[in-house]
This record gives C-alpha cells, structure tokens and sequence, in this order.
C-alpha cells in the first residue's frame, strides 16, 4: 500500500505549470527581498526547493520557525492573492530570551507594515509548549528550512517526536511536509547531532515515519560536497555565521553554506 501511495502522489507532483513558474519567479524577485538575502539563493536554491515541494499559490502553506523571514519574503507574496501563509514563529514566553522576543517583534512589524505580507497569519510554534500552529487538518504544505537540529538540541527525542506529530496534525490527508536540514553522514557517530547542527537523513527520515509520514522523494538541489560537516564550531562554523572569525575565513567562504538534505514527505490518504 506505501508503494502504490508512492508512486501515485509522484505522478502526480512532477510537473510544475507555466503558470505557477512564473508566479514563483514574481515572488522570488519580490521587492521584500534584500540585495543580502538574494546573495544567498546560490546556496539555499529557492526557486528549485519551492518547485520540488511543489507549492502552489492557491494552497494554505505553514512555515515552521521561519526567523528572520529569509523565506517569508518568498512565501508571503507567492501565497498573498490565492493562498494562505502560516507563519508558525519561535514560541515566546516570560521566560524567552531577548534575541527571540526582538525577533518576533521585528517579524509582525514588518507583517503590519508589508503590503505583499496581507494574508499572512503569524502563529506560535515549540515543540513542547506551542504545537497547535494552524487548524488540524488545514494545511496543503509545511515547510521548514533548517530546524531540526533546533528542536533535537532544545528538547531531544521527546521535542522530535511532538515536531513531527504537529505536522501531521496540521497537514490535509494527502499534504506534504518538506524539510530541509543540515546533513551529517551516516558514519558519523549519533553524538554530533547533540551539539553540531547537522543531523544524519536516516534520523529525520524515521522521525517523519514515526509520525505517520512516507517519505516520496528527497533531491540533492541543496547538497555542498564541499562541506565535511566536521568543524570545529559545527555548522556555525560555515557561512553566514563564520563562528571562527577571521580564522581560515577564506577555507570556510570557499566551501560556502551546509550540505544539506531536502526531503518530501507525504501525509497519506489511507491507512
């Protein structure tokens, strides 16, 4: 039964319409995009990671922990006119950190203040204290970009499993849940998940099963070669965060941003 699920929802996600590619596009060069943000789409690959996910303008999209809006700036516009965007934030408490209460409060200015944000709903997400982000049942896409290793580092296997139940919650029978995180090789020791930002697929993989998911595709369109995923400061050592300063800072901009892994995965329609 997985299998014909598979490749039934395969056949149906591989062609990508002219208009929705020219929709896309619209939005990718949206005027809520810095000059800085669009230097990175060499490494985070928008367009092809959007078109893989296969988000359409007229779908309800939640986008988990979206930060400083790197992808809301994408999303935002693409969904504004036939959509729905989710922006599920970072949780904030009385115990929260300033760095996540700025955050949050810089992220809903520039919602009241963005025209090409008007049909944007800002939510809560946390994997132990915030799960419900959007009605259940709701949503045709969940997205999140280099979080995972966040809810393992804060909460372990316990904030893993609730992340992924939420999302199964949220998404319509037949929705996609797209991941995109830092990719640790599988012969690396478990360990440096803990405290490295990357995470092993077979991990993120069984974690999305657990919750009721089926992996139907992954794509390499945001893989780096180049990168060891062995530093000295973990991911953070790479760009954007350059962790080490001006030490071997040309080795670290030559190998550019994380190797990462981008998997599809897919609610099912029948048990």
């Amino acid at each position: 039964m997985k299998r014909l699920v598979k490749f039934a929802v395969l056949a149906s996600l591989v062609t990508c319409s002219p208009v929705f590619a020219d929709t896309l596009q619209d939005a990718i060069q949206s005027d809520s995009r810095t000059t800085a943000e669009r230097s990175r789409d060499e490494y985070r690959h928008p367009q092809q990671t959007l078109r893989f996910f296969d988000v359409q303008p007229n779908m309800a999209v939640a986008e988990i922990a979206p930060g400083g809006g790197w992808y809301s700036n994408i999303l935002a516009p693409l969904l504004k006119e036939k959509g729905q965007y989710y922006a599920a934030h970072n949780y904030v408490d009385d115990k929260s950190s300033d760095y996540y209460r700025k955050g949050l409060a810089a992220f809903k200015e520039k919602v009241a203040s963005d025209a090409n944000f008007s049909n944007t709903k800002v939510t809560a997400f946390h994997p132990t204290k915030a799960l419900d982000f959007a009605p259940a049942g709701s949503l045709d896409r969940v997205l999140t970009f280099r979080n995972v290793h966040n809810w393992y580092m804060g909460d372990g296997q316990t904030g893993i499993d609730n992340a992924f139940a939420s999302f199964f919650k949220a998404l319509k029978p037949g929705g996609v849940l797209g991941v995109v995180e830092h990719s640790l090789p599988e012969s690396f020791d478990d360990e440096f998940q803990k405290k490295s930002g990357y995470m092993k697929k077979s991990f993120v993989v069984a974690a999305a099963e657990k919750a009721g998911f089926i992996l139907i595709a992954s794509s390499d369109v945001n893989a780096n070669p180049l990168d060891s995923s062995d530093h000295e400061k973990g991911v953070w050592t790479l760009p954007p965060s350059l962790r080490l300063g001006e030490q071997d800072r040309a080795r670290y901009l030559a190998i550019g941003e994380s190797n990462r892994m981008t998997l599809k995965f897919i609610k099912p329609t029948t048990k």
